[in-house]
């Protein structure tokens, strides 16, 4: 199971600023927590070309990926189609989704609430602990409804079952005073040679003394301290005037 997973967030709604996302931060939280980052993310607009063609791509990268919205029975409600036609696969009524629909309404299934069940060829069901109706999974895909008080303990349910938990990768942040990033180039490429493991980040902004840089670190315990070893040397080489932003706890 790969350290990431990505996010996409189906609602032309959005984009036009009639709601807000709720979805992103929400799930970066959860799996964060897990010791998860996020990948990627995708907010897309409910039209049929595009869906296919962000899902085909989403489908044919190394990591899972979250998908909220569009799980209606409304003609704009595309997510499920879209899906399925990513993969050339068919959509098919799900029998086990049928029962959860027509247990929850009744006759008033019939004849659009049922449409719900109709699911990509070879998807599994995501329980719905709010109203039943239930999202899916295909392949590394995890498909959720729009509202977030639905998808939240949906999430929680998927990350709980496949995403054992991990230990998250440490970070560190500092603040060089009074420095250039041209200055640091050449080190940085050295640096970064030598500790491909470990994610790197230079930001350089302005302050009443002049230029400075926040340097980030992140990576995982034993990577990181190595790292920092290499670039601790260094400031103390050149006498930099720097401060902690973040300091990690090494065990």
């Amino acid at each position: 199971m790969t350290a990431r997973l990505g996010i996409i967030i189906v609602g032309s709604e959005i984009l036009l600023g009639k709601r807000e996302d709720r979805h992103f931060a929400r799930s970066r939280e959860q799996a964060l927590n897990r010791g998860y980052e996020l990948a990627w993310s995708l907010l897309l607009a409910d039209r049929w070309e595009d869906l296919i063609k962000q899902y085909r791509w989403a489908f044919a990268q190394d990591c899972p990926f979250f998908s909220f919205g569009g799980l209606g029975a409304t003609p704009d409600d595309l997510t499920r189609a879209a899906a399925a036609a990513a993969l050339d696969l068919p959509v098919e009524r799900h029998p086990e989704a049928a029962r959860l629909i027509r247990e929850r309404f009744g006759d008033g299934a019939e004849p659009i609430r049922i449409r719900m069940a109709d699911l990509p060829k070879d998807a599994s069901i995501i329980p719905n602990p709010v109203n039943q109706i239930p999202g899916f999974q295909l392949r590394q895909g995890y498909f959720f409804p729009g509202f977030p008080q639905m998808a939240e303990p949906m999430t929680q349910w998927v990350l709980e079952r496949d995403f054992p938990l991990r230990t998250s990768a440490l970070q560190l942040r500092i603040l060089l005073r009074e420095q250039k990033e041209s200055d640091w180039v050449d080190f940085m490429e050295r640096f970064c040679a030598a500790h491909a493991q470990v994610e790197f980040s230079s930001l350089p902004s302005f302050a009443a003394t002049g230029t400075q840089i926040e340097l980030g670190l992140r990576g995982e315990a034993a990577a990181l301290h190595a790292a920092w070893q290499m670039l601790a040397t260094e400031l103390e080489r050149r006498g930099v005037r720097w401060e902690w932003l973040e300091e990690p706890r090494f065990p």
